[in-house]
């Protein structure tokens, strides 16, 4: 009667040793899903799967890209929210993350301070201000003439709400004392073909999608955002030489997970982070997209999200932003 006793302790002790190995298994051990709160083939979209492609050769695991589109970024985000704090379930988005609440009237189902950890502000850049031809606006200052002399003729287009493009629109109205509409479009395609078509008066959008029009020729580029000129486009003055020091809102992409990370994941992860975005290959490609790769973690990234936080509430509140 005793060997099966000793053979059953001997199979628990087995079992339990084999759970201590598979937990102490080094991070990562299996795929990791990077999601994506927004449609593919978009800005956000293109970021992460640059990103992702980095990492799984970094991390020495794939870093599967999983698109969850739909109320504003808040569905996917609110996946990771929700999701086992193991690090095998990440978030890959935009500044609306921590605009969302400030503007939504529905506000999201998680906090994106509290629910999630902060990993590394990935990369952000600047944002151009375009028009076409049939505005005939030379400069900002001649837009902004033309518009208060015929208001009902002027409008601005916006590829998402609460996008950084959006508040940077609402905030150069505000300064500049525009009083025309802005039309929201469900993303940045559908608002750049009207553009382009004449049906919108202006833009303010990141260098990734309203670049290549203004090389083509279809739009005139009239400032950029940010304290310097871009090389991308070293002759479009800066909004502070056009008068607008103000208007200075950029796009950004960060890197989180849910909260309560084990801090071993969190230090992998902000590593590689910095390792990928310091690559020659990824720097050029992000150059290329106007976009600054950053790599910046920890506490400085937190102090950078409540900056732009602070930026945020402050445009809201003065051009009383808020969704209908």
């Amino acid at each position: 009667m005793s060997f099966p006793r000793v053979l059953v302790r001997f199979s628990i002790s087995f079992l339990l040793a084999a759970g201590s190995v598979a937990a102490a298994a080094p991070y990562p051990s299996k795929p990791v899903r990077l999601i994506v709160p927004f449609a593919a083939g978009g800005a956000v979209d293109a970021v992460a799967r640059t990103v992702a492609a980095r990492l799984s050769e970094d991390l020495g695991q794939k870093v599967v890209v999983e698109n969850r589109a739909g109320a504003s970024g808040n569905i996917g985000a609110d996946a990771v929210a929700r999701s086992q704090a193991d690090g095998y379930t990440l978030l890959l988005t935009a500044s609306t993350l921590v605009v969302n609440p400030l503007i939504m009237k529905e506000k999201p189902p998680f906090d994106p301070v509290k629910d999630l950890t902060h990993l590394a502000l990935v990369a952000s850049g600047p944002l151009l201000f375009v028009t076409p031809p049939s505005t005939q606006a030379a400069s900002v200052q001649d837009f902004v003439a033309r518009a208060k002399a015929a208001p009902d003729k002027f409008n601005f287009a916006v590829g998402g709400f609460g996008a950084a493009g959006h508040l940077a629109v609402e905030s150069f109205k505000y300064r500049a004392g525009l009083n025309v509409p802005t039309i929201l479009y469900k993303g940045t395609a559908p608002a750049l073909v009207d553009l382009m078509g004449g049906q919108v008066s202006g833009m303010i959008d990141p260098l990734l999608s309203s670049l290549p029009p203004v090389k083509a020729g279809k739009l005139k580029a009239l400032a950029i955002t940010g304290h310097r000129r871009s090389p991308l486009a070293p002759d479009v003055p800066t909004f502070a030489e056009a008068g607008y020091p103000e208007v200075n809102f950029s796009t950004w992409y960060g890197l989180w997970g849910p909260a309560n990370l084990p801090a071993p994941v969190v230090e992998k992860l902000e590593e590689a982070i910095k390792r990928v975005v310091a690559e020659p290959e990824t720097r050029a490609w992000f150059e290329r997209q106007g976009l600054e790769p950053s790599g910046v973690s920890g506490a400085r990234f937190r102090a950078f999200i409540d900056q732009e936080t602070a930026k945020s509430r402050e445009i809201v509140k003065l051009a009383n932003i808020v969704e209908q």
